[in-house]
């Protein structure tokens, strides 16, 4: 896993355990008996430490945290690396990230090729660098550069890790010959080793960046652990010496790795990976190229999808027959990009190219040629099949035709159309240009080729996706339908929005479902529930509350007025007395008794059943896997990280805790509530979500 050759005076040092050369114990081992060999041979004069493969190193491996530690431990090897009397260079290609990048800081130069990219993504995990990165980074290149490195997790490129000083040189060519040439430079310049902890921390005007700091991650990563001691350990590089700043590191990373909000942070990352595995679908199964794309609509969604294709660099047409719908949709498309130049989040040269990639047409003849057309007009079916036929008659074989419905029936879509292999769900989040999750929704007749596509498809643009089966809301909206459903009868029994909002933001989502449903538009909810009405029970209990908030004219922010009030365009939610009468006197009209409902119940009321919904779609085969229903409710709805999604969480404090509240549930509120079958076996037999798959 480690090899050892000699280059004249240069002992070359190179890991060897793909595909990332993770440092596992073994990889540990093999670089501590390495260097010491090289240290002390007479012969050697310089050390360069490369990685084999695709990159120079990604890092610790990940599958050991949480198990016992076992020497040698990485910031011993690293300590030695620095400790060295010998110049130690380290030849950077690909990635050097977290562990890779603080074993890169503990050498005492550092190249790069023009493909090296560096970073500290700890924090996505709910850690945070534990082998020396909080000290060495602040010393190398600053306080306030180390800081957001750390804090973003992100990755920096070979130009910009040159400008900050953590690449000595970038060079073309091969990276280990250069590095070699680098190191005889070196002996040749009569220059010695230059550990980063002698360097000097820059200390003015570490007061302001460290309260900003701390206010970004106040109002990013709320209730996060992670970010307050990412930062608590590097100020302390300003006060501590060294060997006591690592000790800190290591007393807080042990802390976290233990932890709740990193076990489901961990959880999440292995998740994200684990839902492109996709049964009956193999690694191999050939996939279509997408070399353009057409979007059929230029309302919010349609603008919102183009942008996302062109962003990840694919042309798109946008289709929409009203001239001046589309004219207005490519304008705001502009005015979107303009805006993000404006904050700096965007070059002006990116807009331009992005804008580039993006056209609108009103004729359907200017899409034949295209390889996937994604629909995004309004949610009816009579429309949708509408499209789907026009579609079938214009578009070339072979051209994936995708639908971006949030509900309605794909197999009825595809049906609509003499290829229904060609024909799947795509279903973008609200604003699709920002959003990360794409549900991509198999119908029953989905061609494997065009599931793997689809899924290579929501890589390549940036998102997360997880694939599901056919049925009302698919995943992400059904569920968000038991939860929401609960919410509103909750509001007849004697909460109020504000409280009900209050005990979900408590909880670590950004908004309770009413604040939610006024930024989103509550006419939206309103055509879908009375779409549900048609084939719902006439006898299943229904809140009539949001509707007559619709049928008073408010449809939320944009209206200025919803389940709140909104001043002078505003987004501050203002409790409405008015809105809390009409409350009272639908549970009069009810004949429900108003009581004072805990914050706990108010929770219990809402997850609980949106578990229990999970558990179902598990049983019924709609989602692959329950740690997909964790990605979809974090990427899409804003379930918080550090719980792992609401099956992730449902493990964590127990089945049978969901299962027992279900149960008495149930028998105060009825059918609705059953304990799913799934849930009672786990609670009774003692396992977990995690141990299911459909």
């Amino acid at each position: 896993m480690v090899e050892l050759e000699l280059h004249g005076a240069v002992a070359v040092v190179a890991l060897d355990n793909p595909p990332v050369n993770a440092l596992s114990v073994a990889v540990r081992q093999g670089l501590a008996d390495a260097l010491g060999k090289a240290a002390s041979d007479d012969t050697v004069k310089a050390i360069v430490l490369v990685g084999q493969g695709r990159c120079f190193c990604g890092g610790a491996d990940i599958r050991e945290f949480g198990k016992p530690r076992k020497a040698p431990f990485l910031s011993d090897v690293i300590n030695t690396i620095e400790a060295c009397e010998k110049p130690v260079v380290a030849a950077i290609h690909g990635t050097a990230i977290g562990g890779g990048c603080e074993l890169a800081l503990g050498c005492h130069y550092r190249i790069g090729d023009t493909s090296a990219r560096f970073g500290q993504p700890e924090i996505k995990l709910g850690l945070l660098p534990g082998a020396g990165g909080s000290q060495r980074l602040p010393r190398l290149i600053g306080i306030g550069p180390a800081l957001e490195i750390i804090l973003s997790g992100d990755y920096l490129g070979a130009q910009e890790g040159k400008a900050l000083g953590f690449f000595d040189a970038i060079v073309e060519g091969d990276p280990t010959q250069e590095a070699v040439r680098f190191a005889e430079g070196l002996l040749a310049a009569g220059k010695g080793p230059r550990p980063s902890r002698h360097m000097k921390i820059e200390k003015a005007g570490a007061e302001k960046i460290f309260a900003a700091a701390r206010a970004k991650a106040a109002k990013r990563a709320r209730g996060l652990i992670a970010p307050e001691r990412c930062i608590a350990v590097v100020e302390s590089a300003l006060t501590l010496s060294v060997d006591e700043g690592l000790a800190l590191e290591r007393k807080y990373f042990d802390e976290l790795v233990v932890s709740d909000q990193s076990k489901a942070q961990r959880h999440l990352f292995f998740a994200e990976r684990q839902a492109r595995k996709i049964p009956g679908v193999p690694a191999d199964t050939p996939t279509r190229p997408v070399r353009k794309a057409a979007v059929i609509g230029c309302g919010t969604m349609g603008r919102g999808i183009a942008m996302s294709l062109a962003n990840g660099g694919i042309p798109v047409t946008v289709l929409d027959r009203d001239r001046e719908t589309l004219d207005a949709g490519l304008s705001a498309i502009r005015d979107t990009y303009a805006g993000s130049v404006s904050r700096g989040s965007l070059s002006q040269a990116d807009m331009n190219s992005r804008l580039a990639r993006i056209d609108g047409t009103a004729d359907y003849a200017d899409i034949g040629d295209t390889d996937l057309v994604i629909e995004a007009v309004f949610e009816d079916m009579a429309l949708k099949k509408q499209v789907f036929a026009t579609l079938d008659e214009v578009c070339k074989p072979g051209a994936i035709l995708a639908t971006n419905t949030s509900t309605l029936d794909v197999d009825e879509i595809a049906a609509a159309t003499a290829r229904p292999g060609d024909v799947i769900g795509t279903h973008f989040f609200s604003p699709a240009n920002v959003m990360k999750l794409m549900e991509n929704v198999r119908g029953k007749k989905t061609a494997p080729e065009v599931i793997a596509t689809v899924m290579k498809l929501t890589k390549d643009i940036g998102k997360v996706g997880a694939l599901v089966g056919v049925c009302d809301g698919f995943v992400g909206n059904r569920m968000l339908y038991a939860y929401t459903r609960q919410a509103n009868f909750l509001l007849e029994e004697g909460a109020l929005p504000h409280e009900v909002d209050k005990a979900i933001y408590d909880f670590g989502l950004p908004m309770g479902p009413f604040a939610m449903g006024d930024l989103a538009g509550l006419d939206v909810g309103y055509a879908v529930r009375q779409h549900r009405r048609k084939t719902s029970p006439s006898n299943e209990r229904y809140s009539p509350i949001a509707d007559r908030i619709v049928e008073m004219g408010r449809h939320g922010q944009k209206t200025g007025a919803g389940w709140y009030r909104y001043e002078d365009g505003s987004r501050k939610a203002i409790p409405d007395p008015a809105i809390e009468k009409l409350i009272a006197g639908v549970s009069g009209e009810l004949g429900i008794p108003r009581r004072k409902i805990s914050s706990q119940e108010i929770l219990e009321r809402c997850l609980y059943p949106l578990i229990n919904e999970g558990a179902k779609i598990l049983t019924e085969g709609i989602a692959i896997r329950a740690s997909d229903i964790d990605v979809i409710w974090v990427h899409g709805y804003g379930f918080p990280r550090g719980r792992g999604g609401p099956m992730f969480h449902a493990d964590l404090i127990g089945p049978d805790r969901v299962y027992k509240a279900m149960c008495e549930f149930h028998e105060q509120h009825g059918d609705m509530l059953r304990p799913a079958p799934l849930l009672e076996d786990l609670a009774k037999s003692g396992k977990k979500f995690a141990d299911y798959a459909s």
